[in-house]
């Protein structure tokens, strides 16, 4: 398991003239943004075992940042200095001619133990200070980039308010083959799509992979006994163990906000139900009992409610019930069909898939259903799924035609930053885990 250390660092305090009215923070808006021009010179390389490092780290560090939307990289041939450094305060009137707000300096060395060590500070240019402490981060040499993630969601925290989402990772089926006889594998990668590793071999039709609360294990639905069956599986490694004994065929799962729960559907007699399964125990409780489709349920962050998807008002639309199944109402009521939904680890919000005008669209809405709003449209946008921030969403978006083929996107809530995710080769279905705590 990583062992990745963070410390405050006691670097020395430097009186600075005040040049700006306040400290540098962003404001994030349902309106244009513009980003905010960062400078990120090459990390010190306090010896010389580390300089690749250094150099990796902060790319790292920027394609992290400014893939956000927020942040625009000054190109490094501007520099009118350098930082050659790190204890020593920049020199600010250099940094402010080339209209950088945001600077970030750091320095790698690797400990007596062997550990890579990465000190780094965020200065707020203008106000020749320091936006917080520094801050040091410790980690084996192979997780360099977990330490450039971290530095990324400091920094991406001091400058917005919110927290961050870069140390975390993406589960996804990954696909190959044409179109007509694709071979599916769960796999696994960080948010900016490296590291894939992989958790299935293809033998067998695998989707709607989701991770558990504490990121540790992976629910989906698997094809290896002929039947779809709700399976879980060490996100690690190891064996895939079904979830529950009820018969006929179960899917579309995820777990409940405490991770001691899966609620899935389960379809039998030409009915579909959601059900609710206790992990440790096996208990099966049925939460709906409605002669329609009922399907895609997702918890509210506090465990109170569940949002799914039914055809019982005679189409496809968004429901909002209780989490013992009681007092289902209707939330969508604009034209098309609705899907998918899932709920916003901030609570507030309620992201879903809607068909209409043959295209389809990931949108957004509040809980209750009221401000909806359609963030894309294409041939083909399915299974959005929040970044721990509830800021940033991902989905698959598939193109037309034999030769077509699903790939991962991102998108802003408010509409802004569509962008498409590096992966090996054809993926769908994504799901996004929280904040990794290792």
């Amino acid at each position: 398991m990583l062992n990745l250390c963070a410390l405050a660092l006691c670097l020395p305090a430097f009186a600075m003239a005040q040049t700006s009215p306040g400290p540098l923070r962003i404001e994030i808006t349902d309106g244009v943004v513009q980003p905010v021009p960062l400078a990120a010179p090459d990390f010190i390389a306090a010896d010389g075992a580390t300089a690749n490092y250094a150099r990796d780290i902060t790319s790292v560090i920027v394609n992290n940042l400014t893939g956000s939307g927020l942040f625009r990289e000054i190109p490094k041939s501007a520099f009118i200095s350098q930082i050659t450094n790190f204890n020593t305060p920049p020199v600010f009137p250099d940094w402010q001619a080339i209209n950088a707000q945001a600077l970030i300096t750091g320095e790698t060395r690797l400990g007596a133990d062997g550990r890579l060590v990465v000190d780094f500070r965020l200065w707020d240019v203008f106000s020749q200070r320091s936006i917080g402490d520094g801050v040091r981060f410790s980690a084996a040499p192979g997780d360099w980039r977990r330490i450039a993630h971290k530095v990324s969601d400091t920094v991406y925290s001091r400058l917005t308010g919110e927290s961050g989402y870069f140390d975390s990772e993406i589960t996804f089926v990954a696909e190959s083959g044409p179109k007509n006889n694709r071979r599916k594998r769960i796999a696994i990668m960080d948010q900016d799509g490296a590291n894939v590793r992989y958790l299935t071999g293809g033998n067998a039709l695998v989707f709607a992979p989701r991770f558990s609360p504490d990121g540790r294990q992976v629910l989906y639905t698997s094809y290896a006994t002929g039947v779809p069956r709700v399976v879980v599986q060490p996100a690690n490694g190891g064996s895939a163990r079904q979830v529950s004994s009820v018969p006929g065929m179960t899917f579309a799962p995820r777990f409940s906000p405490d991770g001691r729960r899966v609620i899935l559907s389960r379809a039998s007699g030409g009915n579909t139900d959601i059900y609710s399964v206790d992990l440790g125990s096996g208990q099966q409780q049925r939460l709906t009992r409605s002669p329609a489709i009922d399907t895609a349920p997702s918890y509210s962050p506090d465990s109170r409610e569940i949002v799914f998807e039914s055809d019982r008002g005679g189409s496809q639309q968004l429901y909002v019930m209780g989490a013992d199944g009681s007092g289902a109402r209707r939330i969508s009521f604009g034209s098309g069909q609705y899907g998918t939904p899932v709920w916003s680890p901030r609570g507030d919000k309620i992201a879903f898939t809607k068909q209409t005008g043959g295209r389809f669209h990931v949108g957004v809405m509040d809980r209750d259903g009221s401000n909806e709003i359609l963030l894309t449209a294409s041939f083909l946008d399915e299974g959005p799924t929040w970044a721990p921030n509830g800021r940033v969403l991902m989905f698959f978006r598939e193109t037309p035609g034999p030769t077509g083929a699903a790939a991962l996107v991102s998108v802003d809530v408010t509409g802004r930053n569509l962008k498409y995710v590096d992966t090996p080769a054809a993926a769908s279905d994504p799901f996004w885990s929280p904040l990794r705590t290792d």
